[in-house]
């Protein structure tokens, strides 16, 4: 029964939606704009009403209660939003005087653009800083959830480890000893549920594969590593071509026809790789943003997490997400319009804007997997270097033991 009115409501949707868009262009602009324009009200709008409704107790003399709350919040959100509006007025007369006064009181179709503009502009140059993070971060993130060769990890001795600290925390929680009493008793139970789950995550690689073990490793980190030359060599490509081509510039690309043509030069193939690349951007971005030291006491945490902390880290994932495509079709890894009917800003045409942000992206890019990959080789060689030298140091403490005691045997 259940099966059959989700068929039947699937069945009405799927005939309502075929006869109200005729062509599949029309459908999928539609319903990007319709994404579109709630994120961007999500953000405006609902973000703020739910940072204030938590800050808000209620008018002076009125009763306490939800709807209090809620009268407060709207007058605030209203006095938020008529002093941004205003801002956005008197900063779109000082730049663009004409195109202000022709425009003075068209909010939807001017001032509402520019307002996202701005803040899109503010998640554009948050990308820029994030994503080469990322992109290098992406493979330590990446290697420490899955299960590396016995060359480059010893689980063994992890485990040992592992047990050993459960073990001490333990008898210390557990003793009666007048010693343990003046101790933090919640930081060491803490310490002991932590050191307990490092030590079921240890057990659990210890018991992989070795397909998983051999093979896993490698292959996702050739993979992480193909993503990020392919981002960075089509990012030097839309460089050169930024260089001979104005119809490279991110505000004159010329967008086929949905359906008609191909959004890539290799056809599916090139359209499913911009696909992926998008993905990996997203991802990077994201790693990256919570991995800088400025954002990182924003990451979420089970059962520490505030609900304003919760609300900042929607605005945050928000703004990125708005700017990413713009951020994509800037670099030039899409021709495809993600911007809806808000992506015609001024400084999308302006060429040194352009120019320098694409040569920004792969001079960063390029200088934080270059500080990752020299920083990892040369921990190894100090720690190959310290094992040398401690070895070296034994070895000769032993041969003048040996040297010291021969004479009094004899």
């Amino acid at each position: 029964m259940i099966c059959i009115q989700l068929f039947v409501c699937l069945y009405i949707l799927s005939y309502l939606i075929l006869t109200h868009f005729r062509k599949n262009a029309e459908f999928a602009t539609g319903l990007w704009n319709l994404v579109f324009l709630f994120s961007n009200l999500s953000l405006v709008f609902l973000m703020p009403f739910a940072y204030f409704f938590t800050e808000s107790e209620g008018f002076t003399g009125s009763k306490k209660g939800v709807m209090a709350r809620v009268y407060e919040t709207a007058v605030m959100l209203l006095l938020l939003s008529l002093l941004v509006l205003g801002i956005v007025w008197v900063a779109s007369a000082l730049l663009q005087h004409n195109a202000a006064r022709e425009n003075l009181y068209d909010l939807w179709e001017y001032y509402l653009p520019y307002l996202y503009s701005c803040i899109s502009l503010f998640g554009v140059l948050l990308l820029l800083l994030c994503t080469p993070r990322g992109m290098a971060r992406m493979f330590s993130v990446t290697g420490s959830l899955l299960v590396k060769p016995r060359l480059l990890e010893n689980v063994e001795e992890s485990m040992d480890c592992a047990l050993l600290e459960e073990a001490a925390l333990s008898r210390k929680l557990n003793s009666n000893t007048s010693c343990w009493l003046g101790l933090n008793l919640q930081g060491m139970k803490s310490e002991f549920v932590s050191v307990q789950a490092m030590r079921k995550a240890l057990e659990m690689r210890r018991k992989a594969s070795p397909w998983q073990r051999n093979l896993g490793y490698p292959l996702v980190m050739l993979v992480l590593l193909a993503l990020t030359v392919v981002c960075v060599l089509m990012v030097c490509f839309h460089v050169l071509e930024l260089l001979f081509d104005e119809s490279a510039m991110p505000r004159q690309m010329e967008d086929p026809h949905l359906g008609l043509a191909s959004f890539s030069m290799f056809g599916s193939l090139g359209a499913t790789v911009q696909v992926v690349l998008i993905l990996y951007l997203m991802a990077s971005s994201v790693v990256g943003f919570y991995s800088s030291p400025l954002f990182s006491g924003m990451l979420p945490r089970a059962q520490d997490t505030t609900l304003t902390q919760i609300i900042g880290n929607c605005v945050s994932l928000l703004v990125l997400s708005s700017a990413l495509p713009v951020f994509s079709r800037t670099l030039g890894i899409t021709r495809f319009d993600l911007l809806g009917d808000f992506g015609r800003y001024n400084w999308l045409g302006n060429f040194h804007i352009v120019f320098l942000y694409n040569v920004l992206f792969v001079g960063l890019t390029s200088a934080c997997l270059i500080n990752t990959v020299t920083w990892a080789v040369q921990r190894e060689l100090i720690r190959a270097f310290g094992q040398y030298c401690t070895s070296l140091f034994w070895a000769r403490l032993a041969v003048v033991s040996s040297c010291v005691a021969f004479p009094l045997f004899q």
